[in-house]
C-alpha cells in the first residue's frame, strides 16, 4: 500500500476542523467463497497504524457472502420489467432501472414493500418530491448493484445484493484485528452513501459518511474495497 490517492480522488478530505486522510487498499480480484476475515488480514492488518479506521465496501463483503449474480442467470417476472422502467437511470450507476436488479429487489425485499415503495413514490413525485422510493424500500434495495462496464470482470455483468448482517461482520472484523481499529462496512458511490454496520457510534458513523462524501475509493477499476481512515496529527 502505498499513501496515494486513487485516480482522480483526493487523499485528505477536512471535516468539523479535522483532516483525515483517506488511503485506499488495493487487493486481488476477490471471488464468491473466499473469506473476508483473511481478506482483511492480508491486506489491511499490516497497514494499520493506533488510532486508524478500516472501511470495507458493502459489495466485497455481499460477494464473499454469496450475493453476486450473473446476469444471464437472472430472469425477471413481468412486474420487474414494467417496474424498472419508472427507475431513473444516473450516470452513477444503473440502480433498479434493469429488469434483473429490479427482479432481485422484488426477491430481497418482498414484493409488496417494492410496489408499495413505487406507488408512494409516483405520487410524491408529482409534486417534486424525490427519494421516497428508495426511504421506504430500504437500504436492502439501496444497496443492489448492478452492472456497469467500468467494473472489474466478472462484476461487469453480474447484480450483487447488499450484505448481511454488515454490523456483525464490522464487529467480528474489529475483534479479529484485535480490537484496537474502529470498522465500517459502507455503501458509498459518488452522489452520496450511508454506513451499513459499524462499531462506531451514531455520530461517528455520520462523520464517516461526510469524510467518505466524494467517494474515494472509486467505482471503477482501482481494486480497492478497503480503505484506512488516518486522522492527520498536530
Amino acid at each position: 500500500m502505498s499513501d496515494a490517492a486513487n485516480e482522480g480522488k483526493e487523499l485528505t478530505r477536512a471535516v468539523d476542523g479535522a483532516t483525515y486522510a483517506r488511503i485506499p487498499i488495493r487487493t486481488h480480484v476477490v471471488m464468491p467463497g473466499e473469506d473476508i476475515d483473511e481478506i482483511v488480514a492480508t491486506y489491511a492488518a499490516p497497514e494499520l497504524q493506533p488510532g486508524d479506521l478500516l472501511f470495507v465496501t458493502e459489495k466485497i463483503v455481499a460477494i464473499t457472502q454469496g450475493r453476486s449474480y450473473l446476469v444471464e442467470d437472472i430472469t425477471p417476472r413481468p412486474l420487474a420489467r414494467f417496474l424498472s422502467r419508472y427507475v431513473v437511470k444516473t450516470k452513477y450507476g444503473i440502480g433498479l432501472g434493469m429488469p434483473e436488479t429490479m427482479e432481485m429487489a422484488l426477491r430481497e425485499c418482498g414484493t409488496p414493500r417494492i410496489v408499495f415503495a413505487a406507488g408512494v413514490a409516483a405520487v410524491t413525485k408529482l409534486f417534486g418530491r424525490r427519494g421516497d422510493f428508495y426511504r421506504i424500500a430500504g437500504d436492502k434495495a439501496r444497496s443492489i448493484d448492478g452492472p456497469t462496464p467500468h467494473t472489474i470482470p466478472p462484476y461487469n455483468k453480474a447484480v450483487v445484493l447488499g450484505p448481511k448482517e454488515p454490523a456483525a461482520v464490522a464487529a467480528r472484523l474489529k475483534t479479529r484485528l484485535g480490537g484496537s481499529y474502529e470498522v465500517a462496512v459502507v455503501d458509498i458511490n459518488d452522489i452520496g452513501g450511508n454506513i451499513l454496520g459499524s462499531t462506531l457510534d451514531k455520530a461517528g458513523e455520520q462523520r464517516l459518511v461526510r469524510i467518505l462524501s466524494d467517494n474515494p475509493l472509486g467505482q471503477g477499476h482501482q481494486s480497492t474495497p478497503l480503505g484506512i481512515i488516518r486522522a492527520s496529527k498536530g
